[in-house]
Protein backbone atom coordinates (compact mmCIF):
# COMPACT_ATOMS: atom_id res chain seq x y z
CA UNK A 1 0.00 0.00 0.00
CA UNK A 2 1.18 3.16 -1.12
CA UNK A 3 2.49 5.46 2.22
CA UNK A 4 0.63 8.32 1.57
CA UNK A 5 -2.52 6.03 2.57
CA UNK A 6 -1.09 5.00 6.06
CA UNK A 7 -4.60 5.82 7.95
CA UNK A 8 -6.42 3.33 5.71
CA UNK A 9 -3.80 0.65 6.23
CA UNK A 10 -5.55 -2.74 8.22
CA UNK A 11 -5.22 -2.83 12.28
CA UNK A 12 -3.19 -4.99 14.04
CA UNK A 13 -3.92 -8.60 14.02
CA UNK A 14 -7.08 -9.18 16.13
CA UNK A 15 -8.46 -5.73 15.51
CA UNK A 16 -10.87 -6.58 13.21
CA UNK A 17 -11.48 -10.07 14.47
CA UNK A 18 -13.81 -9.10 17.27
CA UNK A 19 -14.67 -5.71 15.53
CA UNK A 20 -17.59 -7.10 13.14
CA UNK A 21 -20.35 -4.40 13.09
CA UNK A 22 -22.54 -6.93 14.53
CA UNK A 23 -25.80 -4.78 15.27
CA UNK A 24 -27.95 -7.23 16.57
CA UNK A 25 -27.11 -10.09 19.28
CA UNK A 26 -29.15 -13.69 18.42
CA UNK A 27 -29.95 -15.05 21.72
CA UNK A 28 -31.08 -18.67 21.39
CA UNK A 29 -34.37 -19.29 22.65
CA UNK A 30 -34.95 -20.72 26.04
CA UNK A 31 -37.23 -23.74 26.46
CA UNK A 32 -40.46 -22.95 27.32
CA UNK A 33 -41.79 -24.07 30.37
CA UNK A 34 -45.25 -26.35 31.04
CA UNK A 35 -48.27 -24.05 31.24
CA UNK A 36 -49.36 -24.89 34.69
CA UNK A 37 -45.89 -23.40 35.88
CA UNK A 38 -45.38 -20.48 33.40
CA UNK A 39 -45.79 -17.10 35.48
CA UNK A 40 -49.00 -15.11 34.82
CA UNK A 41 -49.38 -12.15 31.85
CA UNK A 42 -48.99 -9.70 33.99
CA UNK A 43 -45.54 -10.82 35.39
CA UNK A 44 -43.63 -11.34 32.34
CA UNK A 45 -41.12 -9.06 30.70
CA UNK A 46 -39.95 -8.30 27.49
CA UNK A 47 -36.89 -9.21 26.22
CA UNK A 48 -33.86 -7.35 26.02
CA UNK A 49 -32.93 -8.28 22.79
CA UNK A 50 -35.04 -9.50 19.99
CA UNK A 51 -36.03 -13.14 19.19
CA UNK A 52 -34.70 -12.80 15.56
CA UNK A 53 -35.20 -16.45 14.47
CA UNK A 54 -39.22 -15.62 15.55
CA UNK A 55 -41.34 -14.70 12.40
CA UNK A 56 -44.42 -12.15 14.05
CA UNK A 57 -47.66 -12.20 12.84
CA UNK A 58 -49.44 -9.49 10.75
CA UNK A 59 -51.89 -7.11 12.77
CA UNK A 60 -53.03 -5.22 9.57
CA UNK A 61 -56.60 -6.67 10.12
CA UNK A 62 -57.04 -5.82 13.70
CA UNK A 63 -58.47 -2.34 15.02
CA UNK A 64 -55.40 -0.85 17.28
CA UNK A 65 -54.28 2.20 18.96
CA UNK A 66 -51.27 2.11 17.20
CA UNK A 67 -49.86 1.25 14.29
CA UNK A 68 -50.07 -2.12 13.19
CA UNK A 69 -46.17 -2.45 12.14
CA UNK A 70 -45.62 -1.53 15.71
CA UNK A 71 -46.51 -4.56 17.18
CA UNK A 72 -45.43 -6.78 14.80
CA UNK A 73 -41.85 -5.57 15.60
CA UNK A 74 -42.56 -5.59 18.98
CA UNK A 75 -43.86 -9.20 19.08
CA UNK A 76 -40.01 -10.68 18.78
CA UNK A 77 -39.26 -8.83 21.78
CA UNK A 78 -41.97 -11.01 23.93
CA UNK A 79 -41.28 -13.81 26.14
CA UNK A 80 -40.73 -17.13 25.22
CA UNK A 81 -43.70 -18.36 26.79
CA UNK A 82 -45.91 -16.03 25.13
CA UNK A 83 -44.98 -16.62 21.58
CA UNK A 84 -47.47 -19.42 21.24
CA UNK A 85 -50.29 -17.57 22.21
CA UNK A 86 -53.03 -16.58 20.12
CA UNK A 87 -52.51 -13.31 18.17
CA UNK A 88 -55.43 -10.95 20.29
CA UNK A 89 -53.64 -12.42 23.73
CA UNK A 90 -50.51 -11.02 22.41
CA UNK A 91 -51.69 -7.93 21.17
CA UNK A 92 -53.97 -7.38 24.27
CA UNK A 93 -50.39 -7.37 26.14
CA UNK A 94 -48.38 -5.40 23.76
CA UNK A 95 -51.25 -2.93 24.04
CA UNK A 96 -51.30 -2.33 27.44
CA UNK A 97 -47.36 -2.21 27.47
CA UNK A 98 -47.82 0.67 24.85
CA UNK A 99 -50.55 2.43 26.90
CA UNK A 100 -48.69 2.36 29.67
CA UNK A 101 -45.27 3.84 28.14
CA UNK A 102 -46.19 6.24 25.25
CA UNK A 103 -48.12 9.24 25.92
CA UNK A 104 -51.49 9.59 23.71
CA UNK A 105 -49.93 12.07 21.33
CA UNK A 106 -47.31 9.18 20.31
CA UNK A 107 -49.94 6.62 19.46
CA UNK A 108 -49.88 7.33 15.51
CA UNK A 109 -45.97 7.50 15.18
CA UNK A 110 -45.34 6.25 11.44
CA UNK A 111 -45.41 9.58 9.65
CA UNK A 112 -45.25 8.35 5.78
CA UNK A 113 -47.62 4.97 5.98
CA UNK A 114 -46.33 4.52 2.65
CA UNK A 115 -42.93 3.77 3.63
CA UNK A 116 -44.26 0.73 5.20
CA UNK A 117 -45.28 -1.29 2.26
CA UNK A 118 -43.06 -2.32 -0.97
CA UNK A 119 -44.11 0.29 -3.61
CA UNK A 120 -41.83 0.05 -6.18
CA UNK A 121 -42.91 2.46 -9.23
CA UNK A 122 -42.72 4.91 -6.35
CA UNK A 123 -39.92 4.15 -4.72
CA UNK A 124 -37.11 2.75 -7.52
CA UNK A 125 -35.90 4.90 -10.65
CA UNK A 126 -36.98 3.52 -13.85
CA UNK A 127 -33.78 2.13 -15.09
CA UNK A 128 -33.05 -0.38 -11.84
CA UNK A 129 -36.52 -1.27 -12.13
CA UNK A 130 -36.09 -2.06 -15.49
CA UNK A 131 -33.01 -3.98 -14.80
CA UNK A 132 -34.45 -5.99 -12.59
CA UNK A 133 -37.56 -7.05 -14.65
CA UNK A 134 -35.24 -8.14 -17.17
CA UNK A 135 -33.10 -10.36 -14.28
CA UNK A 136 -30.47 -11.24 -16.35
CA UNK A 137 -26.53 -10.61 -15.88
CA UNK A 138 -26.79 -8.16 -19.27
CA UNK A 139 -29.72 -6.33 -17.98
CA UNK A 140 -28.21 -5.80 -14.11
CA UNK A 141 -24.70 -4.72 -16.05
CA UNK A 142 -26.73 -1.92 -18.33
CA UNK A 143 -27.31 0.08 -15.03
CA UNK A 144 -24.82 -1.02 -13.30
CA UNK A 145 -21.05 -0.37 -12.84
CA UNK A 146 -18.56 -1.71 -11.50
CA UNK A 147 -15.46 0.39 -10.66
CA UNK A 148 -13.20 -1.61 -8.66
CA UNK A 149 -13.78 -5.95 -8.46
CA UNK A 150 -16.58 -6.58 -6.13
CA UNK A 151 -17.91 -3.30 -5.75
CA UNK A 152 -21.13 -2.47 -7.74
CA UNK A 153 -22.86 0.77 -7.94
CA UNK A 154 -26.00 2.01 -9.50
CA UNK A 155 -28.66 4.88 -9.64
CA UNK A 156 -31.41 3.02 -7.35
CA UNK A 157 -34.06 5.34 -5.61
CA UNK A 158 -35.73 7.83 -6.41
CA UNK A 159 -35.35 11.77 -4.49
CA UNK A 160 -38.96 12.03 -3.12
CA UNK A 161 -38.39 8.39 -1.56
CA UNK A 162 -34.98 10.06 -0.23
CA UNK A 163 -37.06 12.73 1.49
CA UNK A 164 -39.71 10.67 3.03
CA UNK A 165 -37.24 7.94 4.76
CA UNK A 166 -35.10 11.23 5.93
CA UNK A 167 -38.05 12.82 7.37
CA UNK A 168 -39.59 9.60 8.95
CA UNK A 169 -36.26 8.95 10.51
CA UNK A 170 -36.38 12.38 12.14
CA UNK A 171 -39.66 11.82 13.15
CA UNK A 172 -38.55 8.18 14.74
CA UNK A 173 -35.15 10.47 16.77
CA UNK A 174 -37.54 13.22 17.74
CA UNK A 175 -40.43 10.55 19.32
CA UNK A 176 -36.97 8.72 21.06
CA UNK A 177 -36.10 11.60 21.91
CA UNK A 178 -39.36 13.26 23.65
CA UNK A 179 -40.33 9.89 25.19
CA UNK A 180 -36.63 9.31 26.26
CA UNK A 181 -36.89 5.82 25.09
CA UNK A 182 -33.84 3.80 24.79
CA UNK A 183 -33.87 2.05 21.47
CA UNK A 184 -31.12 -0.30 19.97
CA UNK A 185 -28.02 1.64 17.81
CA UNK A 186 -27.77 -0.01 14.19
CA UNK A 187 -23.85 -1.72 15.57
CA UNK A 188 -21.22 -1.34 18.21
CA UNK A 189 -19.78 1.33 15.97
CA UNK A 190 -22.54 3.78 15.45
CA UNK A 191 -23.73 6.51 18.45
CA UNK A 192 -26.46 7.30 16.04
CA UNK A 193 -28.92 5.94 13.23
CA UNK A 194 -31.64 3.21 14.41
CA UNK A 195 -32.50 0.06 13.51
CA UNK A 196 -35.76 0.02 10.79
CA UNK A 197 -37.31 -3.45 11.87
CA UNK A 198 -37.82 -2.07 15.20
CA UNK A 199 -40.12 0.71 14.06
CA UNK A 200 -42.08 -1.34 11.50
CA UNK A 201 -40.36 -1.56 8.16
CA UNK A 202 -39.55 -5.13 8.52
CA UNK A 203 -41.81 -6.26 6.07
CA UNK A 204 -40.61 -3.93 3.44
CA UNK A 205 -37.13 -4.61 4.01
CA UNK A 206 -38.23 -7.90 3.69
CA UNK A 207 -39.38 -7.47 0.32
CA UNK A 208 -36.38 -5.43 -0.61
CA UNK A 209 -34.09 -7.94 -0.25
CA UNK A 210 -35.96 -10.71 -1.85
CA UNK A 211 -37.21 -9.25 -4.86
CA UNK A 212 -34.19 -6.34 -5.87
CA UNK A 213 -31.18 -7.27 -4.17
CA UNK A 214 -31.23 -11.31 -4.11
CA UNK A 215 -31.36 -11.16 -7.71
CA UNK A 216 -28.59 -9.19 -8.09
CA UNK A 217 -26.76 -11.00 -5.43
CA UNK A 218 -27.45 -14.32 -7.18
CA UNK A 219 -25.56 -13.19 -10.47
CA UNK A 220 -22.78 -11.30 -8.44
CA UNK A 221 -22.14 -13.04 -5.28
CA UNK A 222 -23.34 -16.62 -5.62
CA UNK A 223 -20.17 -17.87 -4.11
CA UNK A 224 -20.97 -16.38 -0.72
CA UNK A 225 -24.64 -17.52 -0.87
CA UNK A 226 -26.10 -14.68 -2.95
CA UNK A 227 -28.60 -16.91 -3.68
CA UNK A 228 -29.74 -18.13 -0.58
CA UNK A 229 -30.18 -14.84 1.19
CA UNK A 230 -32.90 -15.25 3.81
CA UNK A 231 -32.32 -12.49 6.48
CA UNK A 232 -31.42 -9.14 7.11
CA UNK A 233 -30.33 -6.54 9.33
CA UNK A 234 -31.66 -2.80 8.15
CA UNK A 235 -30.30 0.20 9.70
CA UNK A 236 -29.94 3.88 9.16
CA UNK A 237 -26.53 5.28 10.23
CA UNK A 238 -26.45 9.73 10.87
CA UNK A 239 -23.07 11.57 10.30
CA UNK A 240 -22.57 15.63 10.73
CA UNK A 241 -22.69 17.89 13.00
CA UNK A 242 -24.05 16.99 16.67
CA UNK A 243 -24.27 13.25 14.85
CA UNK A 244 -21.40 10.62 14.24
CA UNK A 245 -18.48 12.54 12.54
CA UNK A 246 -16.39 9.08 11.21
CA UNK A 247 -15.92 5.73 12.43
CA UNK A 248 -12.67 6.40 13.66
CA UNK A 249 -9.31 4.72 12.16
CA UNK A 250 -9.14 1.85 13.98
CA UNK A 251 -12.98 0.65 14.80
CA UNK A 252 -14.26 2.04 11.35
CA UNK A 253 -12.00 0.21 9.14
CA UNK A 254 -14.43 -3.28 9.37
CA UNK A 255 -16.20 -5.88 7.87
CA UNK A 256 -19.83 -6.23 7.94
CA UNK A 257 -21.99 -9.30 9.60
CA UNK A 258 -23.09 -9.69 6.57
CA UNK A 259 -23.27 -11.81 3.54
CA UNK A 260 -24.33 -9.09 0.90
CA UNK A 261 -24.50 -5.33 1.93
CA UNK A 262 -26.50 -3.01 0.12
CA UNK A 263 -25.56 0.82 1.38
CA UNK A 264 -27.71 3.61 0.02
CA UNK A 265 -27.03 7.20 0.24
CA UNK A 266 -30.37 9.12 1.08
CA UNK A 267 -29.10 12.89 1.91
CA UNK A 268 -28.93 15.56 2.97
CA UNK A 269 -26.59 18.38 2.02
CA UNK A 270 -23.17 17.20 3.05
CA UNK A 271 -19.14 16.78 2.28
CA UNK A 272 -16.98 14.29 3.23
CA UNK A 273 -17.83 11.00 4.20
CA UNK A 274 -15.90 8.59 1.60
CA UNK A 275 -15.95 4.88 1.84
CA UNK A 276 -12.61 3.60 1.47
CA UNK A 277 -12.34 -0.08 0.29
CA UNK A 278 -9.72 -2.44 0.78
CA UNK A 279 -10.11 -5.93 -0.33
CA UNK A 280 -12.17 -9.01 0.64
CA UNK A 281 -11.00 -11.14 3.27
CA UNK A 282 -12.12 -14.18 5.02
CA UNK A 283 -11.98 -14.45 8.50
CA UNK A 284 -8.08 -16.07 8.45
CA UNK A 285 -6.57 -13.23 6.84
CA UNK A 286 -9.30 -10.30 8.00
CA UNK A 287 -5.63 -8.48 9.04
CA UNK A 288 -3.51 -8.75 6.20
CA UNK A 289 -2.54 -5.85 4.13
CA UNK A 290 -3.69 -4.43 1.19
CA UNK A 291 -2.87 -4.84 -3.00
CA UNK A 292 -3.03 -1.48 -4.96
CA UNK A 293 -5.42 -3.25 -7.02
CA UNK A 294 -7.76 -3.35 -4.11
CA UNK A 295 -7.30 0.30 -2.67
CA UNK A 296 -10.59 2.04 -4.04
CA UNK A 297 -12.69 5.14 -2.31
CA UNK A 298 -16.10 5.89 -3.25
CA UNK A 299 -18.07 9.24 -3.28
CA UNK A 300 -21.84 8.80 -1.95
CA UNK A 301 -24.19 10.11 -4.09
CA UNK A 302 -28.25 10.74 -2.91
CA UNK A 303 -30.28 8.07 -4.50
CA UNK A 304 -27.06 5.96 -5.46
CA UNK A 305 -26.55 2.48 -4.11
CA UNK A 306 -23.36 0.61 -3.21
CA UNK A 307 -23.60 -3.40 -3.25
CA UNK A 308 -20.58 -5.65 -2.42
CA UNK A 309 -19.30 -8.31 -0.12
CA UNK A 310 -19.90 -8.24 3.56
CA UNK A 311 -16.55 -9.70 4.26
CA UNK A 312 -14.98 -6.86 1.48
CA UNK A 313 -13.30 -4.48 4.43
CA UNK A 314 -14.09 -0.79 4.22
CA UNK A 315 -14.65 2.16 6.20
CA UNK A 316 -16.14 5.79 6.07
CA UNK A 317 -14.01 8.92 6.48
CA UNK A 318 -15.55 12.41 8.29
CA UNK A 319 -18.07 13.91 7.45
CA UNK A 320 -16.88 17.38 7.30
CA UNK A 321 -20.10 19.36 7.13
CA UNK A 322 -23.45 18.90 6.78
CA UNK A 323 -25.78 15.97 7.68
CA UNK A 324 -25.31 12.71 5.53
CA UNK A 325 -27.72 9.83 6.49
CA UNK A 326 -27.51 6.62 4.67
CA UNK A 327 -29.92 3.32 4.95
CA UNK A 328 -28.20 0.06 5.19
CA UNK A 329 -28.87 -3.66 4.17
CA UNK A 330 -26.55 -6.46 5.62
CA UNK A 331 -28.34 -9.81 3.50
CA UNK A 332 -27.29 -12.76 5.10
CA UNK A 333 -27.57 -17.11 3.84
CA UNK A 334 -28.04 -19.25 6.59
CA UNK A 335 -27.16 -22.04 4.48
CA UNK A 336 -23.64 -20.47 3.30
CA UNK A 337 -23.26 -19.80 7.32
CA UNK A 338 -23.62 -23.58 7.59
CA UNK A 339 -21.28 -24.78 5.16
CA UNK A 340 -18.68 -22.40 5.63
CA UNK A 341 -18.09 -24.29 8.96
CA UNK A 342 -16.82 -26.88 6.63
CA UNK A 343 -14.83 -25.07 4.54
CA UNK A 344 -11.10 -23.70 4.56
CA UNK A 345 -10.15 -22.48 0.97
CA UNK A 346 -12.28 -19.33 0.21
CA UNK A 347 -10.10 -18.24 -3.38
CA UNK A 348 -13.05 -17.66 -5.43
CA UNK A 349 -13.70 -14.55 -3.52
CA UNK A 350 -10.90 -13.46 -0.76
CA UNK A 351 -7.61 -11.86 -2.07
CA UNK A 352 -5.34 -13.47 0.05
CA UNK A 353 -6.76 -17.21 -0.35
CA UNK A 354 -6.62 -16.71 -4.01
CA UNK A 355 -2.94 -15.25 -3.81
CA UNK A 356 -1.94 -18.29 -1.86
CA UNK A 357 -3.49 -20.54 -3.99
CA UNK A 358 -1.94 -19.21 -7.05
CA UNK A 359 1.42 -19.17 -5.57
CA UNK A 360 1.11 -22.97 -5.02
CA UNK A 361 -0.05 -23.52 -8.52
CA UNK A 362 3.01 -21.57 -9.97
CA UNK A 363 5.83 -23.38 -7.20
CA UNK A 364 4.20 -26.50 -8.52
CA UNK A 365 4.25 -26.04 -12.18
CA UNK A 366 8.05 -25.44 -11.62
CA UNK A 367 8.46 -28.31 -9.46
CA UNK A 368 6.74 -30.43 -12.18
CA UNK A 369 9.24 -28.60 -15.56
CA UNK A 370 12.02 -29.02 -13.13
CA UNK A 371 11.11 -32.94 -12.92
CA UNK A 372 10.66 -32.99 -16.35
CA UNK A 373 14.32 -31.31 -17.09
CA UNK A 374 15.76 -34.18 -15.09
CA UNK A 375 13.95 -36.78 -16.93
CA UNK A 376 14.69 -34.97 -20.73
CA UNK A 377 18.42 -34.67 -19.18
CA UNK A 378 18.62 -38.34 -18.36
CA UNK A 379 17.28 -39.81 -21.58
CA UNK A 380 19.49 -37.11 -23.61
CA UNK A 381 22.56 -38.35 -21.35
CA UNK A 382 21.37 -42.00 -21.93
CA UNK A 383 20.94 -41.70 -25.56
CA UNK A 384 24.62 -39.87 -25.92
CA UNK A 385 25.82 -43.51 -23.86
CA UNK A 386 24.36 -45.42 -26.40
CA UNK A 387 25.91 -43.90 -29.39
CA UNK A 388 29.65 -44.26 -28.19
Amino acid sequence: MASGDRRDDPPAAGDIKNGVASGDTIQKQLPQPHPALAPPIQSQRLRLNPNKDHKPESYEDLQLDYSPSIFSSLERYLPPTMLGMNRDEKAKFMREILLKYLPNGERSRPLHRELYSMHPAAFFVPSFLKAISGNTEQSFRSVIAEPSPGVFTFEMLQPHFCELMVTEVENFENWVNETKIRIMRPNTMNKYGAVLDDFGLETMLDRLMEGFIRPLSKVFFAEVGGSTLDSHHGFVVEYGKDRDVDLGSTIGFHVDDSEVTLNVCLGKQFSGGELFFRGMRCEKHVNTGSQSEEIFDYCHVPGRAVLHRGRHRHGARATTSGHRINLLLWCRSSVFREMKKYQKDFSSWCGECSRAKKERQRVSIVAAKSELLKIEGGLLKSEGESTT
